[in-house]
């Protein structure tokens, strides 16, 4: 089983961004955080990090007939982006949505998920943490094991 771990914008500031928001750890933390989870339950994983909308929806794209299933935190194109949305939709691999905060509980204008509605499932609040529960939940649900 292989997948994408695909991170948007201001994500690779995390420790310096908000961190009474997204905490102290920074952004080579979560990388490890998020090799040690997938190596735990035996999955190989690719990452990749971009502040680039076009650059997300090239990796999704190109990630057709070569992932199981995708994890994606958009950040900040969460609530913007119809792109990644279609690219989610038109390549057809399970996704979930991971978000460090709770998003439900910020601004109005967070409130949307366009990404979101490609996903399967959606983990936030969680921190780190959440990326485990999303891997974790992919592998069974790519397996037959879990669909809720």
């Amino acid at each position: 089983m292989k997948l994408l771990i695909l991170n948007g914008p201001n994500l690779n500031l995390l420790g310096l961004r908000e961190p009474e928001i997204y905490g102290k750890r920074d952004f080579k933390a979560l990388e490890a955080f998020i090799r040690e989870s997938c190596a735990e339950e035996g999955i190989a994983c690719e990452l990749f990090q971009s502040n680039h909308e076009g650059a997300l929806v090239d990796k999704i794209q190109e990630a057709y007939g070569v992932f199981d299933g995708i994890v994606i935190n958009p950040a900040a194109y969460t609530h913007t982006s119809v792109a990644i949305l279609d690219a989610l939709k038109a390549v057809s691999l399970p996704a979930v949505e991971v978000h460090l905060s709770d998003v439900k509980s910020r601004e109005d204008f967070r409130q949307i998920s366009y990404a979101g509605r490609a996903c399967v499932k959606t983990f936030m609040g969680l921190g780190f943490e959440g990326y485990r529960q999303a891997i974790r939940f992919l592998k069974d649900y790519l397996r037959g094991e879990s669909a809720t």
